[in-house]
Order: C-alpha cells, then sequence, then structure tokens
C-alpha cells in the first residue's frame, strides 16, 4: 500500500505539512465563495477531517459527483485549521471518485435521524454518528474482554452452537434440523421420528455454552466462552432479541467468593478500557443519548462493590416504604425495579447479591446448607439493575441428581455431565455477562437492537 494512504484517525496524529491521502465516504459538503468544504469519514473515528478545497483545484466534473454518502480519495497537505473543534484540515490537490451516490435518494443526509428510521435501513445505519460510534465500542469491548482473560492465563474455547441440552431448562430453543417440514418421518404413534434427522434425536442452538465449559475448566482450570447463544422467545421488546453474544469464564477451585472478585474486576477493567480507548464515542452517547453515561461509568469502575444476600435485600426492599410495581415476597425473583433500588439508592454503587432461593434457580447451582438457598450472585448496577448473574456450580453428585429431577429434565440427556461430579470433582464457579447488555450500559442506548450488527427478533431476520 502507497505509504501516504493514512485512515482519518491517524491523520490527526500527524504535524501539520504533511502529505497524506484520505479515503472514505463523504458526511456533507458545503459550498461558500470560491472554497468547497467536504466532511469526510472512513470510520477510524468519530470525528471527520474536514477536506478543504479552493476553486480550480479539481476539475468541476469531478467536484460534481462528491455528494453525501459518495465514496472518494482526497489527497493533499496537512494544515492548522481556524474551525473549531478540529486541530488540522486537509488542503486538497486531488480528488478521485470511487463511487458516487444520488443526493435526493440517498437517505442519510446531513440532519438528524431517529433510530427508527435508521433501524429501517440496516444496511447504510453504520455510515451514521450513532451507529458509527456504537460499532467502534462493540470492538473495544470485545478486545477488552480477551484482554483481561488472557492476561490472566485463561483459555478461550469455542463451545458448540448446536447442541443437544437445554443448559437453562426453560425450553425456549431453536430446533436444527434436516428432516422435511412438509412430510417428517414419524413413528409408530405419530411422532416425529427423530432417529431419523441428521443427529439421530432432537438438537438445538444453543442458549449457553457453560455447560461444555464446565468440561474444560475441569481439566485446564480457567477458561471462558465468547459466542452467539440463541432464545426462540417470542418477545418483541427493547430487552430481547433472539440471538445475542455471551461471554462466560468457568474457573475450577474457584467459590463463590472467589467469583465475586473476578466478577468485579472483570467488570471494572472492561469499563475502563472503553473509557480510555472510546472517549470521543462516549462524549457522544454522553451528550445525545444519555447525560449520566460517563459518571455512572467512572463511578462503577471506582467502586469497591456492595455485598447483601437475598433474603436481607428483600427485607430492605420491604422496608424502603416504596410501593412496587411487582411485589416483594421472599421466594419471587428481584425485578429490574428492586435491583436498581439496591444499587441506586440503598448502596448507591454497584452491588452483588447473593443466596437465592432455590426454586427460582437453575439446577446446577450449588445448595447451601440451609437446602433453601443456592449459592447464586447476580452483580447489579445503577441505571440497568442485574449485569451479570453466576454461581458457584454444584459439584456433588447425589445433590446434582436430585435438582435434576426436581427440575423435570431427562437424566439420560445429561449424563456427562455426572460423568463430572463422578471422575475428580472440585468445587467450581463462573458467571456470564451478556455483551449486547453490557453494551446498553456503556452506551446509554435502550433498545438492545442498537447495539448488535444485525438484530434478529420476532419477524425480523434481514441479511
Amino acid at each position: 500500500m502507497n505509504s501516504k494512504y493514512f485512515s482519518v484517525k491517524q491523520a490527526y496524529s500527524l504535524t501539520v505539512g504533511t502529505e497524506v491521502t484520505l479515503r472514505g465516504w463523504v458526511r456533507s459538503r458545503r459550498d461558500s465563495k470560491g472554497v468547497t468544504f467536504i466532511e469526510l469519514n472512513d470510520g477510524s473515528r468519530f470525528k471527520s477531517m474536514q477536506l478543504v478545497v479552493d476553486a480550480g483545484v479539481v476539475l468541476d466534473e469531478t467536484l460534481k459527483q462528491v455528494t453525501t454518502g459518495s465514496s472518494i480519495a482526497a489527497s493533499g497537505v496537512l494544515a492548522e485549521s481556524p474551525a473549531k473543534g478540529q486541530a488540522v484540515e486537509l488542503k486538497v490537490s486531488a480528488i478521485s471518485v470511487y463511487g458516487t451516490a444520488d443526493p435526493v435518494t440517498y437517505p442519510l443526509q446531513k440532519k438528524g435521524h431517529t433510530l427508527e428510521f435508521l433501524r429501517e435501513i440496516g444496511h447504510l445505519r453504520v455510515r451514521s454518528n450513532t451507529f458509527g460510534a456504537a460499532f467502534r465500542v462493540r470492538n473495544a469491548l470485545t478486545h477488552a474482554i480477551h484482554t483481561f482473560f488472557q492476561e490472566r492465563d485463561f483459555i478461550y474455547v469455542q463451545t458448540p452452537i448446536i447442541t443437544t441440552s437445554d443448559c437453562e431448562g426453560a425450553g425456549q430453543m431453536f430446533n436444527v434440523t434436516s428432516l422435511s417440514m412438509a412430510n417428517p418421518p414419524r413413528t409408530a404413534d405419530g411422532n416425529v421420528n427423530w432417529q431419523q434427522d441428521f443427529f439421530g434425536r432432537p438438537a438445538y442452538l444453543t442458549v449457553s455454552g457453560q455447560l461444555e465449559g464446565e468440561i474444560f475448566a475441569l481439566a485446564f482450570s480457567k477458561v471462558y466462552t465468547f459466542g452467539p447463544t440463541f432464545r426462540a422467545e417470542n418477545s418483541n421488546t427493547p430487552r430481547h432479541l433472539a440471538e445475542f453474544w455471551m461471554i462466560e469464564p468457568e474457573m475450577a477451585f474457584y467459590e463463590l467468593e472467589d467469583n465475586m472478585a473476578l466478577a468485579e474486576e472483570f467488570l471494572k477493567f472492561i469499563i475502563r478500557y472503553v473509557l480510555d480507548h472510546c472517549r470521543e464515542d462516549l462524549e457522544f452517547f454522553n451528550e445525545r443519548i444519555e447525560k449520566t453515561v460517563l459518571n455512572t461509568l467512572e463511578h462503577v469502575a471506582e467502586s469497591k462493590f456492595g455485598h447483601i444476600t437475598y433474603t436481607d435485600a428483600i427485607q430492605e426492599l420491604k422496608k424502603s416504604g416504596k410501593t412496587w410495581e411487582f411485589p416483594v415476597e421472599w421466594g419471587s425473583d428481584l425485578q429490574t425495579e428492586h435491583e436498581r433500588f439496591l444499587s441506586e439508592e440503598l448502596f448507591k454503587k454497584p452491588v452483588i447479591v447473593t443466596d437465592y432461593p432455590k426454586d427460582i434457580k437453575a439446577f446446577y447451582m450449588r445448595v447451601n446448607d440451609d437446602n433453601k438457598t443456592v449459592r447464586a450472585m447476580d452483580v447489579l448496577v445503577p441505571r440497568v439493575g442485574e449485569i451479570i448473574g453466576g454461581s458457584q456450580r454444584e459439584d456433588r453428585h447425589d445433590v446434582l441428581l436430585q435438582r435434576l429431577r426436581d427440575s423435570r429434565l431427562d437424566e439420560k440427556a445429561y449424563w456427562w455431565y455426572f460423568d463430572l461430579r463422578r471422575y475428580g470433582s472440585v468445587p467450581h464457579s463462573g458467571f456470564g455477562l451478556g455483551l449486547e447488555r453490557m453494551m446498553m450500559y456503556l452506551t446509554g442506548l435502550k433498545n438492545i437492537r442498537d447495539v448488535i450488527p444485525f438484530p434478529r427478533t420476532p419477524g425480523n431476520a434481514d441479511f
């Protein structure tokens, strides 16, 4: 590649007088007396580069094609800029046009666009300020997650996307089949004959990599998964997706206290990383989307997390004097309104709630000595409530077997999971963080469809 080609981000770090060629997409064009101003962005940073084209420098025929949405290469010399908010601009000596854009039909004009409108043009929304910022943050967050675990000697394991086990026991799973939907083979009693399917039994898209992660944790000690998960939940809300990404570390020899400490360290690390590497994008979200983004993130990154048991949390909620939309009773799950009260008003910082009733938690969580609660934990943060959920896993074969039976799950499907308890079982723990939920927290965006590149929701599977 020609050494004179630079990204806009790189160009801002160069000295005045440097000759460069920039390539990107035109955000806007403004003609003044004897000069044309072009705003060029290539996605490398939030701020665009202003191009200054003096009359006669570029052929009129070429300049006519430089409209909003067109793609160009512009060569010239970096000069000090008199414009507010930018140190340099490009004094253009030549422009070549890669692709034109009809200024009448191009949807992204230099004006405000609603998020609803931008969702309708998913193939072009990434060229807007909001979505450019969102996906730079997502990129930095992804890098931070891998960095955190790799620096602590975790092994990255790719768990299967197609699975035959239901981790959560909720049954909201997408079927994966090669059978004809119009005329599937049937057994003598009229049911679908899954033995003739591709895998010889029912298979699904995974809802979690946790159970498979435990296999690797009980050999490598510390592992993490990071991949897509799926829920066939017909929820058309701003908080639900059918396809989303999960980060799930799993650690052998970790008890609940170790798990809590790692979750706190992890959350602080990834928030600090994004604050340090995406300040410009976060400032945009703080100004345009949610006025408390920066203060909240700085606060979480610097706070020592609070701790409270579920039982004590219920007592605090009851004596708060507040009227709750969802009644507060021991044995019922905490709702977002309860979680936000605990983190925003009671503790005024992140708080980890532990020891939930076993009847509202998954079968794999270790039962406490009281036989009423399990060694579960939820990390609650101001503004959204729960951000991380995890637990110490049940490592006792007999207790796990009874929990599975109580949950009315098929024992045969989990034979290998019980083997892990038969052969060298150890205390182990893990937690899960939804990438999109974390993205909403970092950006202040209120609709989960706006923080994933290609949202999958009921009735929506474009691209």
